[in-house]
Protein backbone atom coordinates (compact mmCIF):
# COMPACT_ATOMS: atom_id res chain seq x y z
CA UNK A 1 0.00 0.00 0.00
CA UNK A 2 2.63 2.36 0.78
CA UNK A 3 4.80 1.63 -2.39
CA UNK A 4 1.48 2.33 -4.09
CA UNK A 5 0.50 5.54 -2.23
CA UNK A 6 4.05 6.99 -3.56
CA UNK A 7 4.52 6.19 -7.21
CA UNK A 8 0.53 6.84 -8.10
CA UNK A 9 -0.37 9.67 -5.95
CA UNK A 10 2.61 11.52 -5.27
CA UNK A 11 4.97 10.47 -8.27
CA UNK A 12 2.43 10.50 -11.11
CA UNK A 13 0.11 12.67 -9.37
CA UNK A 14 -2.94 10.80 -9.41
CA UNK A 15 -3.70 13.11 -6.36
CA UNK A 16 -6.41 15.19 -5.30
CA UNK A 17 -4.85 17.07 -2.31
CA UNK A 18 -4.30 20.97 -0.39
CA UNK A 19 -0.41 20.34 0.09
CA UNK A 20 1.31 22.89 -0.78
CA UNK A 21 4.39 20.96 -2.05
CA UNK A 22 2.47 18.66 -4.13
CA UNK A 23 1.28 21.29 -6.35
CA UNK A 24 4.84 22.92 -6.43
CA UNK A 25 6.49 19.60 -7.44
CA UNK A 26 3.65 19.03 -9.85
CA UNK A 27 4.76 22.64 -11.79
CA UNK A 28 8.53 21.89 -11.57
CA UNK A 29 7.95 18.93 -13.37
CA UNK A 30 6.33 20.63 -16.11
CA UNK A 31 9.19 23.35 -16.09
CA UNK A 32 11.60 20.87 -16.39
CA UNK A 33 9.59 18.81 -18.97
CA UNK A 34 8.95 22.40 -21.16
CA UNK A 35 12.83 22.60 -21.42
CA UNK A 36 12.73 18.67 -22.94
CA UNK A 37 10.69 20.71 -25.29
CA UNK A 38 12.76 23.37 -25.97
CA UNK A 39 15.90 21.66 -26.60
CA UNK A 40 14.06 18.69 -28.09
CA UNK A 41 15.76 16.04 -25.88
CA UNK A 42 13.75 12.86 -23.50
CA UNK A 43 16.62 12.78 -21.56
CA UNK A 44 16.84 15.59 -19.07
CA UNK A 45 14.12 15.17 -16.67
CA UNK A 46 15.06 11.55 -14.49
CA UNK A 47 12.95 8.58 -14.02
CA UNK A 48 10.28 8.11 -11.82
CA UNK A 49 12.72 5.67 -9.91
CA UNK A 50 14.67 8.67 -8.78
CA UNK A 51 11.32 10.44 -7.29
CA UNK A 52 10.05 7.23 -6.09
CA UNK A 53 13.42 7.07 -4.39
CA UNK A 54 13.04 10.27 -3.06
CA UNK A 55 10.10 10.10 -1.53
CA UNK A 56 10.54 6.77 0.13
CA UNK A 57 14.17 8.16 2.09
CA UNK A 58 11.69 10.85 3.45
CA UNK A 59 8.35 9.24 4.41
CA UNK A 60 7.99 6.74 7.43
CA UNK A 61 7.29 3.52 6.90
CA UNK A 62 3.84 3.61 8.44
CA UNK A 63 2.30 6.08 6.37
CA UNK A 64 0.57 3.57 3.83
CA UNK A 65 -2.30 6.25 2.74
CA UNK A 66 -3.64 9.62 1.92
CA UNK A 67 -5.08 10.13 5.61
CA UNK A 68 -2.18 8.58 7.41
CA UNK A 69 0.34 10.79 5.09
CA UNK A 70 -2.55 13.90 5.85
CA UNK A 71 -2.01 13.07 10.16
CA UNK A 72 2.18 12.56 9.57
CA UNK A 73 2.73 15.92 7.56
CA UNK A 74 -0.12 18.25 9.39
CA UNK A 75 3.52 17.83 12.56
CA UNK A 76 6.02 17.61 10.09
CA UNK A 77 5.82 20.11 8.15
CA UNK A 78 5.70 22.69 11.12
CA UNK A 79 9.54 21.78 11.59
CA UNK A 80 10.70 20.76 7.85
CA UNK A 81 8.09 23.01 4.97
CA UNK A 82 10.32 22.06 2.59
CA UNK A 83 11.47 18.25 3.48
CA UNK A 84 8.82 16.88 0.43
CA UNK A 85 10.17 19.97 -2.45
CA UNK A 86 11.94 19.01 -5.12
CA UNK A 87 14.66 21.00 -6.40
CA UNK A 88 15.95 21.41 -10.33
CA UNK A 89 18.91 19.68 -8.92
CA UNK A 90 17.31 16.78 -8.45
CA UNK A 91 14.66 16.71 -11.76
CA UNK A 92 17.90 17.77 -14.44
CA UNK A 93 20.03 14.56 -15.24
CA UNK A 94 23.56 15.85 -14.02
CA UNK A 95 24.63 15.68 -18.36
CA UNK A 96 21.72 17.17 -19.32
CA UNK A 97 21.92 20.55 -20.99
CA UNK A 98 19.52 23.16 -19.95
CA UNK A 99 17.67 25.54 -22.57
CA UNK A 100 18.06 28.93 -21.69
CA UNK A 101 16.22 32.22 -22.33
CA UNK A 102 18.42 33.10 -24.54
CA UNK A 103 18.37 30.41 -27.14
CA UNK A 104 14.61 29.75 -26.24
CA UNK A 105 13.13 32.71 -25.43
CA UNK A 106 9.55 32.61 -24.04
CA UNK A 107 8.73 35.71 -26.12
CA UNK A 108 9.29 37.21 -29.58
CA UNK A 109 9.51 40.37 -30.28
CA UNK A 110 8.84 42.50 -33.53
CA UNK A 111 8.44 46.05 -32.99
CA UNK A 112 6.13 47.00 -30.11
CA UNK A 113 4.75 43.17 -30.30
CA UNK A 114 5.37 40.90 -28.16
CA UNK A 115 4.09 37.53 -28.77
CA UNK A 116 4.25 34.19 -26.48
CA UNK A 117 6.66 31.31 -27.93
CA UNK A 118 5.80 27.55 -27.12
CA UNK A 119 8.06 24.46 -27.61
CA UNK A 120 6.64 21.24 -28.52
CA UNK A 121 8.69 17.71 -29.15
CA UNK A 122 6.17 15.53 -30.78
CA UNK A 123 7.80 14.87 -34.17
CA UNK A 124 4.89 13.90 -36.65
CA UNK A 125 2.55 16.56 -35.42
CA UNK A 126 1.31 19.86 -37.04
CA UNK A 127 2.49 22.12 -34.60
CA UNK A 128 5.91 20.02 -33.75
CA UNK A 129 8.55 22.93 -32.72
CA UNK A 130 8.48 26.58 -32.11
CA UNK A 131 4.71 27.77 -32.32
CA UNK A 132 3.98 31.40 -32.04
CA UNK A 133 0.89 32.66 -30.47
CA UNK A 134 -0.56 35.63 -32.27
CA UNK A 135 -3.86 37.22 -30.83
CA UNK A 136 -6.44 37.53 -34.05
CA UNK A 137 -6.11 41.67 -32.97
CA UNK A 138 -2.94 42.22 -33.79
CA UNK A 139 -2.30 39.74 -36.54
CA UNK A 140 -2.82 42.46 -39.55
CA UNK A 141 0.29 44.24 -38.05
CA UNK A 142 2.70 41.08 -37.85
CA UNK A 143 5.19 40.98 -40.68
CA UNK A 144 6.21 37.28 -41.40
CA UNK A 145 10.03 39.11 -41.88
CA UNK A 146 12.78 37.36 -39.60
CA UNK A 147 10.49 34.64 -38.48
CA UNK A 148 12.92 32.66 -41.12
CA UNK A 149 15.38 33.21 -38.78
CA UNK A 150 13.87 31.14 -36.10
CA UNK A 151 14.66 30.93 -32.32
CA UNK A 152 18.51 31.23 -31.52
CA UNK A 153 18.44 27.44 -30.35
CA UNK A 154 17.32 26.08 -33.41
CA UNK A 155 19.39 28.31 -36.00
CA UNK A 156 22.59 26.09 -36.46
CA UNK A 157 20.20 23.56 -37.06
CA UNK A 158 18.11 25.12 -39.37
CA UNK A 159 21.13 26.78 -41.55
CA UNK A 160 22.65 23.30 -41.76
CA UNK A 161 19.51 21.82 -43.03
CA UNK A 162 19.05 24.44 -45.32
CA UNK A 163 22.54 23.95 -46.71
CA UNK A 164 22.14 20.52 -46.96
CA UNK A 165 19.19 21.07 -49.33
CA UNK A 166 21.70 22.99 -51.64
CA UNK A 167 21.98 20.77 -54.95
CA UNK A 168 24.92 18.17 -55.23
CA UNK A 169 27.41 20.55 -56.98
CA UNK A 170 27.06 23.20 -54.61
CA UNK A 171 26.76 20.77 -51.63
CA UNK A 172 30.01 19.30 -51.39
CA UNK A 173 31.87 21.89 -51.85
CA UNK A 174 30.39 23.42 -48.48
CA UNK A 175 31.41 20.22 -46.22
CA UNK A 176 30.69 19.55 -43.58
CA UNK A 177 27.65 21.55 -43.16
CA UNK A 178 27.37 21.72 -39.74
CA UNK A 179 30.90 23.62 -39.79
CA UNK A 180 30.16 26.12 -42.70
CA UNK A 181 26.60 27.16 -40.91
CA UNK A 182 27.97 27.64 -37.81
CA UNK A 183 31.47 29.48 -39.25
CA UNK A 184 28.14 31.52 -41.08
CA UNK A 185 26.15 32.28 -38.46
CA UNK A 186 28.91 33.23 -36.35
CA UNK A 187 29.93 36.01 -39.04
CA UNK A 188 26.08 37.27 -38.69
CA UNK A 189 25.91 37.15 -34.60
CA UNK A 190 26.15 40.93 -34.84
CA UNK A 191 22.88 41.51 -36.43
CA UNK A 192 20.21 43.13 -34.95
CA UNK A 193 16.62 42.06 -35.07
CA UNK A 194 15.86 44.63 -37.57
CA UNK A 195 18.50 43.57 -39.65
CA UNK A 196 17.19 39.77 -39.45
CA UNK A 197 13.66 41.12 -40.69
CA UNK A 198 15.54 42.53 -43.88
CA UNK A 199 17.24 39.81 -45.18
CA UNK A 200 15.89 36.44 -45.26
CA UNK A 201 18.82 33.86 -43.75
CA UNK A 202 19.33 32.52 -47.17
CA UNK A 203 20.34 35.45 -48.34
CA UNK A 204 22.53 36.01 -45.32
CA UNK A 205 23.86 32.34 -45.90
CA UNK A 206 24.49 32.93 -49.43
CA UNK A 207 26.63 36.04 -49.06
CA UNK A 208 28.76 34.38 -45.75
CA UNK A 209 29.59 31.74 -47.36
CA UNK A 210 30.47 33.55 -50.79
CA UNK A 211 32.82 35.42 -48.71
CA UNK A 212 34.46 32.49 -46.87
CA UNK A 213 34.43 29.93 -49.49
CA UNK A 214 34.12 31.28 -52.56
CA UNK A 215 30.88 29.43 -53.37
CA UNK A 216 28.07 31.47 -55.53
CA UNK A 217 24.72 30.32 -53.76
CA UNK A 218 21.76 30.85 -56.13
CA UNK A 219 19.38 31.93 -53.74
CA UNK A 220 16.56 29.83 -55.65
CA UNK A 221 18.79 26.76 -55.11
CA UNK A 222 17.69 26.74 -51.22
CA UNK A 223 14.62 23.77 -50.93
CA UNK A 224 12.75 24.68 -48.00
CA UNK A 225 10.67 21.61 -48.74
CA UNK A 226 13.82 19.75 -47.32
CA UNK A 227 13.59 20.96 -44.51
CA UNK A 228 12.30 19.67 -41.75
CA UNK A 229 9.14 20.75 -40.47
CA UNK A 230 10.03 21.35 -37.01
CA UNK A 231 12.67 23.81 -37.77
CA UNK A 232 9.68 26.04 -39.70
CA UNK A 233 7.87 28.18 -37.11
CA UNK A 234 3.95 27.42 -36.46
CA UNK A 235 2.06 30.44 -35.95
CA UNK A 236 -1.35 29.91 -33.70
CA UNK A 237 -3.86 32.50 -34.14
CA UNK A 238 -5.90 33.51 -31.33
CA UNK A 239 -9.19 34.78 -30.36
CA UNK A 240 -10.07 37.25 -27.22
CA UNK A 241 -11.33 34.03 -25.36
CA UNK A 242 -8.28 32.21 -26.17
CA UNK A 243 -9.43 29.59 -29.06
CA UNK A 244 -7.71 28.75 -31.76
CA UNK A 245 -9.12 30.09 -35.07
CA UNK A 246 -6.32 29.34 -37.46
CA UNK A 247 -2.70 27.70 -37.11
CA UNK A 248 -0.13 26.87 -39.92
CA UNK A 249 3.62 27.46 -41.02
CA UNK A 250 2.28 29.89 -43.56
CA UNK A 251 1.91 33.37 -41.97
CA UNK A 252 0.42 35.23 -45.22
CA UNK A 253 -1.90 32.39 -46.06
CA UNK A 254 -3.49 32.68 -42.77
CA UNK A 255 -3.60 36.32 -42.69
CA UNK A 256 -5.55 35.78 -45.99
CA UNK A 257 -7.94 33.27 -44.52
CA UNK A 258 -8.63 35.17 -41.71
CA UNK A 259 -8.67 38.88 -43.11
CA UNK A 260 -12.50 39.44 -42.71
CA UNK A 261 -12.51 38.24 -38.99
CA UNK A 262 -9.41 40.83 -38.50
CA UNK A 263 -11.25 43.15 -40.72
CA UNK A 264 -14.66 43.01 -38.18
CA UNK A 265 -12.27 43.22 -35.26
CA UNK A 266 -10.56 46.36 -36.66
CA UNK A 267 -13.95 48.20 -37.93
CA UNK A 268 -15.56 47.11 -34.20
CA UNK A 269 -12.95 49.11 -32.91
CA UNK A 270 -13.00 52.07 -35.20
CA UNK A 271 -16.96 51.88 -35.32
CA UNK A 272 -17.60 55.72 -34.31
CA UNK A 273 -15.51 56.89 -37.22
CA UNK A 274 -16.95 55.19 -39.88
CA UNK A 275 -19.43 56.58 -42.23
CA UNK A 276 -21.52 55.12 -45.30
CA UNK A 277 -23.79 56.90 -47.48
CA UNK A 278 -20.89 59.80 -48.74
CA UNK A 279 -21.49 61.23 -52.19
CA UNK A 280 -18.77 64.13 -51.77
CA UNK A 281 -15.69 64.37 -49.89
CA UNK A 282 -17.88 65.78 -46.34
CA UNK A 283 -15.50 64.40 -43.69
CA UNK A 284 -12.21 65.89 -42.59
CA UNK A 285 -8.72 64.78 -43.13
CA UNK A 286 -8.05 61.05 -44.15
CA UNK A 287 -5.59 59.77 -41.40
CA UNK A 288 -3.22 56.85 -42.84
CA UNK A 289 -3.55 55.26 -39.19
CA UNK A 290 -6.40 54.11 -36.55
CA UNK A 291 -5.35 53.33 -33.42
CA UNK A 292 -7.08 52.00 -30.47
CA UNK A 293 -6.23 50.38 -26.94
CA UNK A 294 -8.69 47.19 -26.17
CA UNK A 295 -8.45 45.01 -23.56
CA UNK A 296 -4.62 46.01 -23.39
CA UNK A 297 -3.72 45.49 -27.25
CA UNK A 298 -3.11 48.33 -29.79
CA UNK A 299 -5.51 47.27 -32.47
CA UNK A 300 -4.32 49.34 -35.83
CA UNK A 301 -6.14 49.62 -38.82
CA UNK A 302 -5.84 51.85 -42.05
CA UNK A 303 -8.83 54.46 -43.04
CA UNK A 304 -10.12 53.98 -46.48
CA UNK A 305 -12.43 54.82 -48.79
CA UNK A 306 -14.42 52.19 -50.17
CA UNK A 307 -16.42 52.35 -53.27
CA UNK A 308 -20.13 50.97 -53.15
CA UNK A 309 -21.65 52.09 -56.20
CA UNK A 310 -24.11 54.77 -55.89
CA UNK A 311 -22.26 55.69 -52.71
CA UNK A 312 -18.57 55.69 -50.65
CA UNK A 313 -17.63 54.64 -47.43
CA UNK A 314 -15.27 55.41 -45.06
CA UNK A 315 -13.98 52.28 -43.38
CA UNK A 316 -10.76 51.26 -41.44
CA UNK A 317 -9.57 48.00 -43.02
CA UNK A 318 -6.72 45.82 -41.70
CA UNK A 319 -3.73 46.24 -43.92
CA UNK A 320 -2.21 49.14 -45.52
CA UNK A 321 -2.27 47.33 -49.30
CA UNK A 322 -6.09 46.71 -48.78
CA UNK A 323 -6.65 50.64 -47.63
CA UNK A 324 -4.97 52.05 -50.47
CA UNK A 325 -6.14 49.94 -52.95
CA UNK A 326 -9.64 50.70 -52.02
CA UNK A 327 -9.03 54.24 -51.75
CA UNK A 328 -8.06 55.19 -54.99
CA UNK A 329 -11.34 53.37 -56.39
CA UNK A 330 -13.44 55.54 -53.85
CA UNK A 331 -11.71 58.53 -54.63
CA UNK A 332 -12.14 57.85 -57.99
CA UNK A 333 -16.21 57.24 -57.42
CA UNK A 334 -16.83 60.50 -55.25
CA UNK A 335 -14.81 62.05 -58.80
CA UNK A 336 -17.36 60.31 -60.87
CA UNK A 337 -20.71 61.76 -58.29
CA UNK A 338 -18.94 64.98 -58.29
CA UNK A 339 -17.76 65.79 -62.01
CA UNK A 340 -20.42 66.04 -64.60
CA UNK A 341 -20.51 62.99 -67.30
CA UNK A 342 -18.51 63.79 -70.39
CA UNK A 343 -20.02 61.13 -72.43
CA UNK A 344 -23.22 63.36 -74.03
CA UNK A 345 -20.53 65.69 -75.64
CA UNK A 346 -18.08 62.78 -76.22
CA UNK A 347 -20.86 60.64 -78.05
CA UNK A 348 -21.67 63.52 -80.52
CA UNK A 349 -18.16 64.14 -81.85
CA UNK A 350 -17.61 60.13 -82.84
CA UNK A 351 -18.74 58.78 -86.34
CA UNK A 352 -20.73 56.33 -87.45
CA UNK A 353 -17.48 54.17 -87.95
CA UNK A 354 -16.77 54.54 -84.22
CA UNK A 355 -20.14 54.91 -83.22
CA UNK A 356 -20.62 51.03 -84.72
CA UNK A 357 -17.47 49.50 -83.80
CA UNK A 358 -19.02 50.03 -79.86
CA UNK A 359 -21.72 48.42 -80.34
CA UNK A 360 -19.39 44.83 -80.70
CA UNK A 361 -18.61 44.72 -77.06
CA UNK A 362 -18.97 42.12 -74.31
CA UNK A 363 -20.28 44.54 -72.24
CA UNK A 364 -23.82 44.12 -73.10
CA UNK A 365 -24.75 47.73 -73.65
CA UNK A 366 -22.70 50.84 -75.37
CA UNK A 367 -23.97 52.99 -72.10
CA UNK A 368 -22.06 49.76 -69.79
CA UNK A 369 -18.60 50.44 -72.61
CA UNK A 370 -18.69 53.91 -71.53
CA UNK A 371 -18.98 53.73 -68.49
CA UNK A 372 -15.70 51.85 -68.77
CA UNK A 373 -14.21 53.97 -70.84
CA UNK A 374 -15.19 57.06 -68.42
CA UNK A 375 -13.67 54.94 -65.48
CA UNK A 376 -10.84 53.91 -67.59
CA UNK A 377 -9.83 58.38 -67.58
CA UNK A 378 -10.34 58.92 -64.32
CA UNK A 379 -7.64 56.19 -63.78
CA UNK A 380 -5.07 57.85 -66.42
CA UNK A 381 -5.70 61.21 -64.75
CA UNK A 382 -5.50 60.52 -61.53
CA UNK A 383 -2.47 58.59 -62.07
CA UNK A 384 -0.92 61.93 -63.67
CA UNK A 385 -1.48 63.65 -60.50
CA UNK A 386 -0.15 61.60 -58.55
CA UNK A 387 -1.23 60.56 -54.33
CA UNK A 388 -4.74 60.06 -53.26
CA UNK A 389 -6.06 63.29 -51.42
CA UNK A 390 -5.63 63.05 -47.90
CA UNK A 391 -8.31 65.53 -46.54
CA UNK A 392 -11.14 67.93 -48.30
CA UNK A 393 -8.92 70.42 -49.83
CA UNK A 394 -6.70 67.88 -51.70
CA UNK A 395 -9.32 66.40 -53.01
CA UNK A 396 -11.30 69.92 -53.96
CA UNK A 397 -7.82 70.71 -56.47
CA UNK A 398 -7.85 67.25 -58.01
CA UNK A 399 -11.64 67.24 -58.99
CA UNK A 400 -11.07 70.83 -59.92
CA UNK A 401 -8.04 69.42 -61.98
CA UNK A 402 -9.67 66.04 -63.51
CA UNK A 403 -12.79 68.37 -64.54
CA UNK A 404 -11.01 70.38 -66.73
CA UNK A 405 -9.26 67.40 -68.83
CA UNK A 406 -12.16 64.88 -68.38
CA UNK A 407 -13.83 65.55 -71.91
CA UNK A 408 -11.11 64.93 -73.82
CA UNK A 409 -9.66 61.94 -72.21
CA UNK A 410 -12.31 60.39 -72.22
CA UNK A 411 -12.66 61.08 -76.57
CA UNK A 412 -9.50 59.79 -76.43
CA UNK A 413 -10.25 56.74 -74.54
CA UNK A 414 -13.72 55.66 -76.06
CA UNK A 415 -11.26 56.04 -79.55
CA UNK A 416 -8.90 53.81 -78.63
CA UNK A 417 -11.17 51.19 -77.46
CA UNK A 418 -13.39 51.26 -80.66
CA UNK A 419 -9.88 50.29 -82.41
CA UNK A 420 -9.62 47.67 -79.87
CA UNK A 421 -13.09 46.18 -80.21
CA UNK A 422 -12.56 46.38 -84.07
CA UNK A 423 -9.92 44.19 -84.34
CA UNK A 424 -11.80 42.14 -81.41
CA UNK A 425 -14.34 41.77 -83.75
CA UNK A 426 -12.61 40.76 -87.28
CA UNK A 427 -10.61 38.12 -85.41
CA UNK A 428 -13.71 36.83 -83.52
CA UNK A 429 -15.60 35.85 -86.68
CA UNK A 430 -12.47 34.51 -88.21
CA UNK A 431 -12.51 31.99 -85.03
CA UNK A 432 -16.14 31.11 -85.45
CA UNK A 433 -17.95 28.13 -86.62
CA UNK A 434 -16.60 24.97 -87.58
CA UNK A 435 -12.47 24.24 -87.98
CA UNK A 436 -10.78 21.82 -89.62
CA UNK A 437 -8.62 19.21 -87.07
CA UNK A 438 -5.60 20.82 -88.10
CA UNK A 439 -6.07 24.77 -86.95
CA UNK A 440 -8.83 23.49 -83.90
CA UNK A 441 -6.25 24.07 -81.57
CA UNK A 442 -4.95 27.58 -82.52
CA UNK A 443 -8.42 28.50 -83.08
CA UNK A 444 -9.29 27.50 -79.42
CA UNK A 445 -6.38 29.07 -78.23
CA UNK A 446 -6.94 32.55 -79.82
CA UNK A 447 -10.99 32.05 -78.30
CA UNK A 448 -9.24 32.03 -74.86
CA UNK A 449 -6.76 34.91 -75.62
CA UNK A 450 -9.75 37.12 -76.64
CA UNK A 451 -11.58 36.31 -73.53
CA UNK A 452 -8.53 37.45 -70.93
CA UNK A 453 -7.98 40.77 -73.41
CA UNK A 454 -11.46 42.05 -74.17
CA UNK A 455 -14.70 41.45 -71.25
CA UNK A 456 -16.86 43.23 -69.23
CA UNK A 457 -14.72 46.21 -67.76
CA UNK A 458 -11.72 45.01 -70.20
CA UNK A 459 -10.63 49.08 -70.56
CA UNK A 460 -10.08 49.86 -66.81
CA UNK A 461 -8.30 46.80 -65.96
CA UNK A 462 -5.68 47.13 -69.08
CA UNK A 463 -6.09 51.08 -68.32
CA UNK A 464 -6.14 53.89 -70.99
CA UNK A 465 -2.41 53.77 -71.41
CA UNK A 466 -2.48 49.75 -72.56
CA UNK A 467 -5.15 49.77 -74.89
CA UNK A 468 -2.44 50.60 -78.21
CA UNK A 469 -0.78 47.68 -76.71
CA UNK A 470 -4.13 45.64 -76.39
CA UNK A 471 -4.29 46.99 -79.63
CA UNK A 472 -1.31 45.82 -81.13
CA UNK A 473 -1.70 42.40 -79.41
CA UNK A 474 -5.00 41.32 -81.80
CA UNK A 475 -3.22 42.55 -84.80
CA UNK A 476 -0.93 39.97 -83.99
CA UNK A 477 -3.46 37.32 -83.47
CA UNK A 478 -4.53 38.34 -86.79
CA UNK A 479 -1.23 37.74 -88.68
CA UNK A 480 -1.20 34.24 -86.54
CA UNK A 481 -4.70 33.80 -88.21
CA UNK A 482 -2.75 35.13 -91.73
CA UNK A 483 0.03 32.25 -91.14
CA UNK A 484 -1.83 29.49 -89.86
CA UNK A 485 -3.68 29.38 -93.26
CA UNK A 486 -0.17 28.53 -94.85
CA UNK A 487 1.53 26.13 -92.35
CA UNK A 488 -0.53 24.91 -89.34
CA UNK A 489 2.30 22.58 -88.40
CA UNK A 490 4.69 26.00 -87.80
CA UNK A 491 1.81 27.40 -85.74
CA UNK A 492 1.86 24.18 -83.59
CA UNK A 493 5.62 24.27 -82.60
CA UNK A 494 5.20 28.38 -81.82
CA UNK A 495 2.17 27.87 -79.40
CA UNK A 496 3.59 24.57 -77.76
CA UNK A 497 6.05 27.26 -76.78
CA UNK A 498 3.80 30.01 -75.35
CA UNK A 499 1.82 27.04 -73.71
CA UNK A 500 4.51 26.07 -71.49
CA UNK A 501 5.11 29.19 -70.57
CA UNK A 502 1.56 29.64 -70.19
CA UNK A 503 1.10 26.83 -68.07
CA UNK A 504 3.96 27.79 -65.67
CA UNK A 505 2.83 31.14 -65.15
CA UNK A 506 -0.54 29.85 -64.21
CA UNK A 507 0.93 27.28 -61.75
CA UNK A 508 3.11 30.32 -60.32
CA UNK A 509 0.08 32.74 -59.99
CA UNK A 510 -2.17 30.52 -58.22
CA UNK A 511 0.76 29.79 -55.31
CA UNK A 512 1.08 33.30 -54.48
CA UNK A 513 -0.49 34.98 -51.93
CA UNK A 514 -3.78 36.70 -52.81
CA UNK A 515 -3.20 39.85 -52.30
CA UNK A 516 0.18 40.13 -54.74
CA UNK A 517 -1.82 39.07 -57.60
CA UNK A 518 -3.20 41.99 -58.72
CA UNK A 519 -0.37 43.96 -58.11
CA UNK A 520 1.31 45.75 -60.66
CA UNK A 521 3.98 43.88 -60.57
CA UNK A 522 2.51 41.12 -61.36
CA UNK A 523 -0.04 42.02 -63.20
CA UNK A 524 3.18 42.46 -65.67
CA UNK A 525 4.17 39.19 -66.04
CA UNK A 526 0.73 38.19 -67.73
CA UNK A 527 1.48 41.24 -69.69
CA UNK A 528 4.76 39.73 -71.00
CA UNK A 529 2.97 36.75 -71.68
CA UNK A 530 1.19 39.04 -74.38
CA UNK A 531 4.22 40.25 -75.87
CA UNK A 532 5.38 36.72 -75.97
CA UNK A 533 3.13 35.93 -78.64
CA UNK A 534 3.37 39.19 -80.91
CA UNK A 535 7.24 38.35 -81.00
CA UNK A 536 6.62 34.58 -82.05
CA UNK A 537 3.51 35.23 -84.05
CA UNK A 538 4.09 38.41 -85.74
CA UNK A 539 7.96 39.37 -85.09
CA UNK A 540 7.38 42.25 -87.65
CA UNK A 541 5.21 44.70 -85.29
CA UNK A 542 7.78 44.65 -82.52
CA UNK A 543 7.84 44.89 -78.42
CA UNK A 544 8.87 47.66 -76.20
CA UNK A 545 11.58 45.90 -75.05
CA UNK A 546 13.41 43.00 -75.23
CA UNK A 547 10.64 39.31 -74.36
CA UNK A 548 11.91 35.88 -74.20
CA UNK A 549 10.87 32.60 -72.37
CA UNK A 550 13.72 33.26 -70.11
CA UNK A 551 12.86 36.60 -68.74
CA UNK A 552 9.30 35.32 -68.16
CA UNK A 553 10.70 33.12 -65.81
CA UNK A 554 13.36 35.54 -64.69
CA UNK A 555 10.50 37.74 -63.95
CA UNK A 556 8.77 35.35 -61.97
CA UNK A 557 11.98 34.08 -59.94
CA UNK A 558 12.45 37.52 -58.86
CA UNK A 559 9.10 37.72 -57.35
CA UNK A 560 9.33 34.86 -55.45
CA UNK A 561 12.98 35.42 -54.53
CA UNK A 562 11.28 38.39 -52.48
CA UNK A 563 7.72 39.00 -52.28
CA UNK A 564 7.58 42.12 -49.97
CA UNK A 565 9.07 44.13 -52.63
CA UNK A 566 6.21 43.80 -54.93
Amino acid sequence: SRELFIRHALVQGDWRTHHAFFHANRALLADVEEIEHRVRRRDILVDDETLVDFYDQRIPADVVSSRHFDVWWKKTRRNAPDLLTFDVALLVRDDAAVATSIEQPDMWRQGDLELLLSYQFEPGTAADGVTVHVPLAVLNRLSSNGFDWQVPGFRHELATELLRSLPKVVRRALVPAPDTAAAALESLASLSDADRASVPLTEALAREVYVARGVQVPLDAFDQSKVPDHLQMTFRIEDAAGLVVGEGKDLEALREKLAPRVRHTVAAAAAEVERTGLIDWSFGALPATFSREVEGRTIAGFPALVDEGATVSLRVLGSAAEAQTHTRTGVRRLLALTIPSPIKGVVARLDNPTKLALGHNPHGSVPALLDDCVTAALDALMTRTGRAPGDQAAFRRLRDAVRSDMPETTYDVVQRTARVLTLSHDVTLRVSGAASPAVLPAWLDVRAQLARLVHPGFVTAAGAERLPDLARYLTATQRRLDALDISAGRDAGLWARVQRVETEHASWLAALPVRLRDHAVVRDVGWMLEELRVSLFAQQLGTPTPISEKRIYTAMDNIDADPTKV
